[in-house]
C-alpha cells in the first residue's frame, strides 16, 4: 500500500490532498489567516514533494524538487512572480474603486440606470449598474456600496427586497471572478497564458448571459418568499449630489482602460505583427497604452481628478484619502501572491502531469475537468480566488497543442466554478447574509442556490461555446 502511494504518478496526488486538507483545516478551523495558511501549505507540498523527486520530473527530463533545499527557492520564486503580475493592476484598481466611490461617481452611474429603467424595473437597474461598477470594485465592497440602494427602494416600493439584494449579487458575482483586474482573473491569465485584454472581452460579453439569467431567478425567487427588512443602513452621502460627476465622466475610469487594453488585443488578433525587421511607432505605442497595468493607471489617474474635482480637496488630502484602499490592496496582494505560491509548488509538484495521465484514461473534457477541481476547492476552502489560482496552476500543464479550443474557454469554466455552492467558510457568504439581514438558512437558500445555478448555466453556455466557437486555427 505504502508503495503504491509513493509511486511517482500516485504521490502528486497524496501532496495535492494533504496540501489542500492544511488550507482546509488551517482557514476553517483554527483560523489561520490565509496569507500564511497558503504559505504555509505551499511549504508543505515542496516538503511532501521532495520525499518522492520522481514524481516531479519535468518533460526536459530534469526534477523541479531535487531536494528540499529546492523548496524554499521554488516557493518564493512562486510568490514574486505571481506578486509582479498582480501587485500593480490590484492596487490601481482599488484607487479607482476608492475614487469612484468617495466622488460620487459610483451614485451617480447607479443612479441614472434606476431612472432609466423606473422602479418596475429597478432590480434589473441594479444588476447592469453593478456589473458595469463591479468590473473594477471588489464584490464585498460592491455589496457593501449597493446594499443602502436596495433598501431604500424596498421603503419606496415595500416590495421586492430579495429581489433587490439577489440583482446586486448577479451582478457583482460573475465580473469579480470572470473579469481582469480582480485578483484570482490576474492570477489566471498569466498562469494560462491567455492575453488579458481578450480575457475581458470574452468574459464580459459570455458573462452576460448568466449574470442576466439571474434576474429571472431572483424574480422566481422573490415571487415566492417574502424577505422582512431587518437591517437598517442610511445611504452613504461620500460626495454631494450637486458636486458628483456626470454620468460620463463616471463612467470613463472603467471604460477608458477596458477601450485600451481591448484595442491592443484586437489588433493583435486581428492586425498581426510587424515583418521582421519592420519598426511599427503606432504598433509599440498601442501596446504600450493597452497593457494592462498602464490602461489601469491611466484609469486610476482619471478617478482621481474626479475625486479631486468633486470633492475640491488638496493633492495631500487626496494621498490620506488612498492610503486605506492601498493597505486593503496591500493584503489582497498579499494572499494572491501566496495562493500563487502555493499554485507553483503544486505545479511543480507534478499534479499537472498525473491530473493529465489519469483524465487521458478516462476521456474527461478539460472543461468538466477544469470546473470539477475549481468547484472542489471552492467548496474546501471557501475563497473564489484561491479556487482560480491552484485551479489554473494544475490545469496549464494539460492543455497541449491539441488542445481542439482556445483556452479561455478553460478560464471561463475555472471561473464560473469559482463562485458556485457558497457556505459558510465563504467570506462572501456573510458579508451578504449580515448587511442583508438573511439568516444563515435563507442566505444557503436563496444566495447560494441562485449563484451555483448561474455557474451550471455559465459551465453549459462555455462548453457551447467551445464547440460553436472553438478560436483555434485547423
Amino acid at each position: 500500500m505504502i508503495a503504491a502511494l509513493t509511486s511517482p504518478l500516485a504521490w502528486p496526488f497524496v501532496v495535492l490532498a494533504l496540501s489542500v486538507l492544511f488550507i482546509i483545516v488551517a482557514i476553517s478551523k483554527l483560523k489561520l489567516h490565509p496569507f500564511l495558511a497558503l504559505m504555509m501549505a505551499g511549504l508543505c507540498a515542496g516538503l511532501l514533494s521532495a520525499i518522492v523527486p520522481d514524481s516531479t520530473l519535468l518533460p526536459d527530463g530534469t526534477r523541479a524538487v531535487n531536494s528540499v533545499m529546492d523548496v524554499t527557492k521554488l516557493l518564493m520564486t512562486g510568490f514574486g512572480t505571481t506578486a509582479g503580475n498582480v501587485a500593480m493592476s490590484i492596487g490601481l484598481a482599488s484607487i479607482i474603486a476608492c475614487c469612484l466611490m468617495l466622488s460620487g461617481a459610483a451614485d451617480r452611474v447607479v443612479t441614472r440606470f434606476l431612472q432609466a429603467f423606473g422602479d418596475e424595473r429597478a432590480g434589473l437597474a441594479l444588476l447592469v449598474s453593478t456589473y458595469i461598477l463591479s468590473i473594477p470594485i471588489f464584490f464585498d465592497t460592491m455589496f457593501m456600496l449597493m446594499v443602502p440602494l436596495a433598501i431604500a427602494l424596498h421603503k419606496r416600493t415595500g416590495k421586492d427586497f430579495l429581489l433587490y439584494i439577489l440583482c446586486i449579487c448577479s451582478g457583482g458575482v460573475i465580473p469579480h471572478c470572470l473579469t481582469v483586474p480582480h485578483p484570482g482573473p490576474i492570477a489566471m491569465v498569466d498562469a494560462l497564458k491567455i492575453d488579458a485584454g481578450f480575457s475581458i472581452l470574452v468574459s464580459m460579453l459570455v458573462g452576460i448571459i448568466p449574470s442576466g439569467a439571474g434576474y429571472f431567478i431572483a424574480r422566481w425567487m422573490n415571487a415566492r418568499v417574502t424577505i422582512p427588512l431587518r437591517v437598517s443602513l442610511e445611504k452613504p452621502s461620500d460626495a454631494q449630489k450637486g458636486n458628483a460627476p456626470s454620468f460620463f465622466a463616471s463612467l470613463l475610469p472603467i471604460l477608458i482602460p477596458i477601450g485600451l487594453i481591448g484595442i491592443s488585443s484586437m489588433w493583435k488578433i486581428f492586425g498581426g505583427m510587424p515583418a521582421a525587421g519592420e519598426t511599427s511607432v503606432l504598433r509599440n505605442l498601442i501596446d504600450f497604452i493597452g497593457d494592462k497595468n498602464i490602461a489601469l493607471l491611466i484609469g486610476a489617474l482619471l478617478s482621481m481628478w474626479l475625486l479631486k474635482q468633486s470633492k475640491g480637496i488638496r493633492l495631500s488630502e487626496l494621498g490620506e484619502t488612498l492610503a486605506k484602499p492601498l493597505e486593503t490592496a496591500g493584503l489582497v496582494i498579499l494572499i494572491t501572491s501566496a495562493g500563487g505560491a502555493f499554485g507553483s509548488m503544486i505545479k511543480n509538484a507534478g499534479v499537472g502531469s498525473a491530473v493529465k495521465h489519469v483524465s487521458e484514461g478516462v476521456g474527461i473534457s478539460m472543461i468538466l475537468l477544469a470546473y470539477v477541481i475549481s468547484l472542489v476547492m471552492r467548496v474546501a476552502q471557501g475563497s473564489s480566488t484561491v479556487a482560480m489560482i491552484t485551479t489554473s496552476a494544475i490545469m496549464y500543464p494539460l492543455l497541449g497543442a491539441d488542445l481542439p479550443y482556445h483556452p479561455i474557454y478553460i478560464y471561463l469554466s475555472i471561473g464560473f466554478a469559482s463562485f458556485a455552492l457558497g457556505w459558510m467558510n465563504d467570506s462572501g457568504f456573510w458579508v451578504v447574509s449580515r448587511l442583508s439581514g438573511m439568516t444563515e438558512k435563507e442566505t444557503l437558500k436563496y444566495f447560494s442556490m441562485m449563484l451555483s445555478m448561474l455557474s451550471l448555466l455559465g459551465l453549459a453556455v462555455t462548453w457551447l461555446g467551445s464547440v460553436v466557437l472553438p478560436m483555434v486555427s485547423k
